[in-house]
């Protein structure tokens, strides 16, 4: 059988490729804009001591500051797509460089800004409001900025700190370099003796394989090998822990937690809620576990269970024209505006569908100004189908907040991010599920939904929680040791999994390899993302047109209110338990078909 070749990039259909000249139409375009670029440093850095003396100053900066952010998204657009379209090309990887070097010299040269716009007392303030009309569109950017003061520190200490902040990156950088580049991993060894590679990007589909013995080799091989660096790992990570302490400390938070949500606005109960919201449903989860052990005929579930199949694949080939065509089926309680607008994009040059030679792995979406660039690596399968929904759910996002809202209110904060990419996935997996009647077919997208679940709100709550956990290590001054970090991760590990999986004390080890635990506070978002997908997509499916005009007002909202108001005004209150009770209310109910279809 002749082997499948990738092709060139210039083998691939026009029709099927992104339109990244309607950004720069030619490289030379992309250069002289570059170019002309250059001349910003120098003009914020004229603004500097003017800013606290003069609302017309301040006014022009901040007009400036919107004239900066669009030239900037579109030379980062073009450099960063045109080299993922062939990482290969050191031209292109080049013109990334350079609009790097563009972007640390515009952030050295407006460093004064801040601290400027924080010492203009309240009673000044008002006065600039009054005298110059203008600013009033700017604030609520000023308020955001002007509400931390109390945790900015004096311009010369704030220069110290972000001097100690180049070193707050060591930890991760330790880390990545020791993860990615420096362990190896022994082989797996499948059931016929065959040797199989384990790399990071190997290991999730050996333990995949419906292969046990090829898994178990898998994992203990894996574990085994982390183990006998645990004291290293755990070094660095409680090198991690105690950055973000000295840098709460030193801006006056009381605790890392703290300090993290602030940038982000968003209330520290929202992630203790996520907690005790997950903990309440755990039962589910135990079921799950029961289900789990019961659909593979195993007689003790392991660790190295849980990503293996529980429904055999049903290999029926989706094409990227039958896949658009049932996302749009799949989105069309949305109404026209939503469905023309995608349509559009998969039309007008937005995606970018096949592999080819070279091209950056995965997928994602970029929200340019123009419109949003999209890049897939198709395959023909259900996966891809549901990677076209996830990322036309960004790209939708993106194109709504850039069109209802000006420069400086279009850009939404991260807490919100994945909330309409897994909205759109919600809505395709209930479409599928509404038009399936194929008792395999059903069984296997099902099983789909509850591993979505399964990996995303309860192992990312889990994950949230030891992070919480052993940043309270930190602040009560206990030794953050390899010993401790894996009897916290274990205990955690049989709070959120039960009695019903044996606890294989290599699983003690999976903090080490998780990178996540070096984003600061950042996994529980994708927890709190999911859970607010699921319920605003079944309020739209059950609701009238004020749902779905509720949810469309969330995505043309930009970060022109705090994410919690945003989501709100959608139709979910993240301060409230009962969002993510409901979403995993949804679990239960696809357990209970789960279960009658395993009968």
């Amino acid at each position: 059988m002749e082997e499948k070749r990738i092709p060139k990039r210039s083998e691939i259909p026009a029709e099927f490729k992104w339109h990244i000249e309607d950004i720069y139409a030619t490289d030379a375009d992309f250069e002289k804009a570059l170019t002309d670029a250059g001349k910003y440093p120098d003009i914020l850095a004229g603004y500097a001591g003017k800013l606290c003396g003069s609302p017309k100053a301040l006014l022009e900066y901040f007009r400036l500051d919107d004239e900066l952010t669009v030239l900037a998204e579109d030379l980062i657009n073009y450099a960063n797509r045109k080299s993922d379209e062939d990482t290969a090309i050191s031209l292109y990887s080049g013109y990334c460089d350079r609009v790097n070097a563009l972007l640390v010299a515009i952030g050295s040269a407006a460093a004064f800004a801040v601290p400027e716009i924080i010492s203009i007392d309240d009673d000044t303030m008002d006065k600039f409001y009054k005298d110059e009309p203008g600013l009033e569109h700017y604030r609520l950017v000023l308020t955001r900025i002007r509400r931390r003061r109390e945790h900015i520190l004096s311009p010369e200490e704030e220069r110290i700190a972000a001097m100690a902040g180049e070193m707050s990156a060591s930890p991760s950088t330790v880390f990545s370099m020791l993860d990615n580049a420096d362990i190896k991993f022994p082989d797996a060894v499948d059931k016929d003796g065959n040797k199989r590679q384990i790399t990071h990007g190997s290991y999730i589909p050996l333990m995949q394989s419906e292969d046990r013995v090829l898994r178990k080799s898998a994992f203990e091989n894996l574990y085994k090998t982390y183990a006998g660096f645990e004291n290293t790992y755990s070094a660095i990570l409680a090198a991690h822990l105690k950055t973000l302490a000295f840098n709460a400390n030193v801006h006056k938070y009381p605790n890392t937690l703290e300090a993290a949500l602030d940038s982000t606005e968003v209330p520290s109960d929202v992630y203790y809620k996520l907690i005790d919201a997950v903990h309440a449903n755990l039962d589910k989860m135990y079921r799950y576990v029961e289900l789990r052990k019961k659909l593979l005929g195993v007689d003790e579930l392991h660790y190295y269970d849980l990503y293996a199949p529980m429904v055999s694949d049903v290999k029926d080939k989706i094409t990227y024209e039958q896949a658009k065509e049932t996302v749009l089926q799949a989105v069309s309680p949305l109404g026209e505006e939503y469905v023309s607008l995608m349509r559009g994009g998969f039309d007008g040059g937005w995606v970018d569908v096949y592999e080819n030679e070279n091209k950056c792995s995965g997928a994602y979406s970029a929200g340019a100004r123009v419109h949003p660039f999209v890049l897939l690596n198709h395959t023909d399968d259900l996966q891809s189908e549901f990677t076209i929904a996830h990322e036309m759910g960004h790209a939708l996002h993106s194109n709504f907040s850039n069109k209802y809202q000006p420069v400086a209110y279009a850009d939404y904060k991260i807490f919100v991010a994945e909330v309409a990419s897994t909205f759109n996935e919600s809505l395709l997996m209930q479409h599928l599920l509404r038009t399936t009647t194929d008792k395999k077919s059903r069984a296997y997208l099902i099983n789909y939904f509850l591993e979505q679940f399964r990996t995303t709100l309860y192992r990312q709550t889990m994950f949230a929680e030891f992070e919480l956990k052993i940043n309270e290590m930190q602040a009560r001054g206990e030794a953050v040791t390899s010993d401790e970090l894996c009897r916290v991760y274990g205990e955690l590990n049989d709070l959120y999994f039960g009695s019903g999986i044996v606890h294989d004390p290599e699983i003690d080890h999976e903090w080490q390899r998780i990178p996540h635990f070096y984003y600061d506070y950042y996994v529980y978002q994708y927890a709190t993302g999911f859970a607010a997908a699921i319920a605003l997509s079944q309020r739209v499916l059950n609701g009238g047109q004020q749902e779905v005009d509720d949810y469309l007002g969330f995505l043309r909202g930009g970060c022109s209110k705090t994410p919690i108001e945003l989501l709100k005004g959608a139709g979910v209150d993240m301060t409230d338990t009962k969002v993510v009770n409901d979403a995993l209310a949804l679990f239960g109910s696809l357990l209970d078909e789960m279960e009658q279809l395993a009968l």
